[in-house]
């Protein structure tokens, strides 16, 4: 067998995203990590998955599902491949994917590092998640930085999210964002939403009020391999109660230190923590702005697809 040294990995996409894509039908991207048991909790997930393809087929939009299956990095799934991903997973990175072909994982869930990288690689401009990772607290120390803001940096996509979690340390998070050049946009509100809440206490750089700035500001970026954050604040009806939740999240992170908790093992730790203090509602809150990220997102693709 002879191994090529430039060769980089080409996901396999569905046909109807393949078709979508080649007709000039929007398409957004959605990474998979949420929908499986390393994401919300079952039948929250099942949820989950069906409302946000639901919300992107209902502004225009196809939804390509991103995820790893039998070795293979898929962009796109079957409505009969959809229980595949409700399941046990192993979380993949962007760093994973490439191992995950290789050992011919049975299911790598997506995250949100790995989801920009094979949108990006099938010619998606568009991708749509909760929140995505950031800076740690305390990464002065541990050097503990999401390979999302990586992945941002280095691939033209559009990332739709309700900011990053609240644990995070958000002034950081959006000082890196800066750093390596990725404009941070909040969706028709001035503030950078925190995940469960509509405002971190964070003012975005710029506020944006229409899909078609949103595709502008991508398509008049100054590097070839910037992409696009926008913020997208959760409904108010779904907001949780700040001042509840920033005690929680103080008591969740003490936790964490006490048992030892580091890397990618805080994220579902806390957000368990949550779900225990907030009896439950932190989840109707996940599923909500999911899914309205999800609707926002399908608006930009469809600029974006009218303004090819």
């Amino acid at each position: 067998m002879r191994w090529h040294t430039d060769a980089v990995l080409e996901p396999r996409l569905s046909e109807e995203v393949a078709t979508a894509l080649s007709d000039g039908v929007a398409v957004v991207a959605l990474e998979s990590t949420i929908f499986s048991n390393l994401g919300l909790p079952s039948p929250a997930n099942a949820a989950a998955l069906a409302r946000c393809t639901a919300a992107i087929r209902a502004r225009g939009a196809v939804p390509a599902v991103t995820a790893v299956l039998d070795g293979v990095a898929r962009v796109g799934l079957d409505d009969t491949e959809h229980d595949r991903i409700l399941g046990p997973a192993r979380k993949a990175a962007e760093r994973d994917l490439a191992v995950a072909v290789a050992q011919r994982w049975d299911f790598g869930a997506t995250t949100v590092s790995a989801s920009v990288a094979l949108a990006a690689s099938a010619g998606i401009e568009v991708f749509a998640t909760g929140g995505i990772g950031g800076v740690h607290r305390g990464a002065e120390l541990t050097g503990d930085i999401s390979a999302d803001l990586d992945a941002l940096a280095h691939h033209a996509v559009i990332t739709v999210c309700a900011g990053a979690k609240a644990f995070l340390d958000l002034a950081r998070t959006l000082e890196y964002l800066e750093t390596v050049g990725v404009p941070v946009l909040g969706w028709c509100h001035d503030w950078f939403p925190a995940f469960y809440t509509r405002s971190s206490g964070l003012r975005v750089p710029h506020r944006i009020d229409s899909a078609v700035e949103v595709v502008a500001t991508l398509r008049n970026r100054t590097r070839q391999t910037t992409g696009v954050l926008v913020g997208v604040p959760i409904p108010e009806s779904d907001e949780l109660d700040a001042d509840e939740l920033d005690t929680v999240l103080h008591r969740a992170l003490d936790e964490c230190a006490l048992a030892g908790v580091v890397g990618a093992a805080v994220t579902p730790f806390v957000l368990g923590r949550i779900a225990e203090a907030t009896e439950g509602q932190s989840i109707p809150a996940n599923l909500a702005l999911a899914a309205h990220n999800a609707e926002v997102a399908a608006e930009i693709a469809v600029a974006a697809a009218a303004g090819r």
